[in-house]
């Protein structure tokens, strides 16, 4: 998978928190640092997420998105 966002980090998924139509999952990236991504719950039930997952902080100016491989 390609991206034009050269700002890609590799961390663990730490924490999902659902609501209704909006989710927040938490990543522990290198340092230790976490990372937060906010997704419609939608997205995160195709990206199949869940806690102790590897997934890809992309940053793109003021936008973070999570790819999994």
């Amino acid at each position: 998978m390609k991206f034009g966002a050269r700002n890609q980090i590799v961390g663990t998924v730490t924490a999902i928190k659902r609501g209704n139509v909006m989710g927040q999952v938490t990543l522990e990236v290198k340092g230790p640092i976490e990372m937060s991504s906010v997704m419609t719950v939608d997205s995160i039930d195709e990206l199949k997420l869940k806690k102790g997952d590897k997934a890809r902080v992309i940053v793109k100016a003021i936008h973070v998105l999570l790819a999994t491989e």
